[in-house]
């Protein structure tokens, strides 16, 4: 991989950046005085000693992950980072990017003789690349483009979170309503009144007014709903006239974003019922958020079991990272467009096959391959001709994604009827089976469920038709691009990469017209 090493050699070396002299602490010190020192030396990292010896880390990962754990009533022994890797004062710089990136830390103590001279971080090295063109890994990967307090994906360990909370723990704790205040807000409500005072709040936005519903009928006359979402999306944002970002102050972006996804759900059920030929239906004021939008998509009232297994998908699903559709939006943000806009390029990006699209294609995997004694005949053909197996692999995760995980516990637990146990039987029996073919075909690749493959299950039981499972996925994602392009527009600068010209060598003279 190319790092850009002519243009990091001539800029600077690793003791121009690093933090220095670093910011220590002791085994045995209280974790809690450890934040503090952290908080007040504006450090992400604070370097364990022993001695005159580095013997392990705290980063900002390791107090999130301890608050995870239950506090911050520890010692910094439990929850530091062992070992830890050092850098030498003296590597090149390209080496010390391209270890960072190929390890993913984003921060390394630095050594002089092997003792800790200071602390170099990844953005600081990204900061002296950006300087002149640099080159990356095809499609980004790997590399830190903006910084962000909405959340995060640590893959190697097959956990996400939604600000400091742990994203599953939230979709099993927490209705909607909760998390979408959350990332919108950045706290949750913490007794009945702010939740009823959020849902209060939220609950008028939801109503599609006549003047869209009139052309709702011609836009759903001639695509699907997630199409279909961006003109009517575009049209109700210009109905309320949404303006430019950078034309605005924070309440009125506030109140835009909750606009845009209070409305989405509603729109994406008022156009598939339109194209069924049946009659839209109006939000009800006393469903909850799940629940409501099953009554609008379907034309009846769900279980408690149901709206409560939809709502768990729908929280699970909110934000993971900078994704292609999140990151889509964060650049027209990063232009000062209005939300409006922001958020329908996340939906054309999210349209696409390799990122939305998949739960669908995921249960016709289950279609195709009929009983788990067929599963090595259809799948194993589907892998040597370089076939993506939907529902399988992820971007990001090398542990078990732990939205797949959830899923799997939602399905075996709304699976009642005898039927339904046995396509949650059958998609057991089938990951088993397609993740054995895998291991046996792939090698080392630890391809495992991502969230697709329940995602479809748990719709299907609940009653969503597959044509709304990634237009269901988009009424929940909304939430997590909103809370993106807020943050986006509050510490903004132009998102513009380079590209490297590859074709014929210019100048060349223009051919002669005949």
């Amino acid at each position: 991989m190319s790092t850009g090493e002519g243009t990091l050699k001539t800029m600077t070396s690793i003791d121009t950046l690093m933090t220095s002299p670093p910011v220590t602490a002791l085994v045995g010190e209280p974790l809690t005085a450890v934040i503090r020192r952290m908080h007040d030396g504006r450090v992400g990292s604070v370097v364990v000693m022993e001695g005159t010896t580095a013997i392990g880390i705290v980063t900002e990962r390791d107090v999130l992950r301890a608050a995870a754990a239950g506090g911050y009533d520890g010692m910094v022994g439990a929850v530091m980072t062992v070992p830890v890797d050092t850098i030498d004062v003296a590597t090149p710089l390209p080496t010390a990017l391209a270890l960072m990136r190929e390890r993913g830390y984003r921060h390394m103590p630095v050594t002089d003789h092997g003792h800790p001279v200071g602390v170099v971080s990844l953005r600081d090295l990204m900061r002296v690349a950006s300087i002149g063109p640099a080159e990356v890994p095809r499609g980004l990967k790997g590399v830190v483009v903006a910084d962000t307090e909405v959340g995060d994906v640590r893959g190697s360990e097959g956990f996400y979170h939604y600000r400091q909370f742990s994203a599953v723990e939230l979709a099993e704790r927490r209705p909607i309503e909760d998390v979408w205040r959350l990332m919108i807000d950045g706290a949750l409500p913490d007794n009945p009144e702010e939740r009823a005072a959020f849902i209060a709040e939220v609950a008028p936005l939801r109503a599609i007014t006549p003047s869209v519903l009139a052309v709702l009928p011609a836009i759903a006359a001639v695509s699907e709903p997630l199409d279909g979402l961006r003109t009517a999306l575009s049209l109700a944002a210009a109905e309320r006239g949404l303006r430019p970002l950078i034309d605005i102050g924070p309440d009125e972006r506030r109140a835009d974003a909750l606009f845009l996804c209070a409305i989405t759900p509603t729109l994406l059920c008022a156009l598939h019922r339109l194209r069924r030929g049946d009659e839209v239906l109006a939000p009800r004021a006393e469903l909850g958020y799940a629940a409501n939008y099953l009554w609008m998509l379907t034309g009846v009232e769900p279980t408690a079991a149901h709206a409560r297994a939809v709502e768990q998908y729908l929280v699970c699903t909110i934000d993971h990272g900078f994704n292609a559709s999140t990151f889509t939006g964060r650049v027209v943000a990063s232009t000062g467009a209005d939300l409006g806009a922001c958020v329908v390029a996340a939906i054309g990006s999210l349209s696409g096959p390799l990122h939305g699209g998949a739960p669908s294609r995921a249960l016709a995997l289950l279609d195709e391959i009929g009983s788990p004694d067929r599963i090595d005949d259809v799948v194993a053909p589907m892998i040597e001709r370089g076939d993506k197996i939907m529902g399988f692999g992820h971007a990001v995760y090398t542990a078990d994604d732990p939205r797949s995980l959830m899923l799997r516990g939602v399905a075996r637990r709304i699976a009642v009827e005898p039927a339904d146990r046995h396509l949650v039987a059958f998609a057991e029996a089938t990951e088993a089976g397609v993740i054995a073919v895998l291991d046996r075909l792939k090698p080392g690749r630890q391809l495992r469920t991502n969230v697709e493959f329940y995602a479809g299950v748990v719709m299907q039981l609940c009653g969503i038709p597959p044509a709304m499972f990634t237009p269901t996925f988009a009424s929940s994602r909304v939430i997590g691009w909103c809370a993106n392009l807020l943050e986006q527009a509050a510490d903004n600068k132009i998102i513009r990469p380079s590209a490297r010209y590859i074709g014929p060598p210019p100048p060349q003279p223009i051919p002669a017209f005949r």
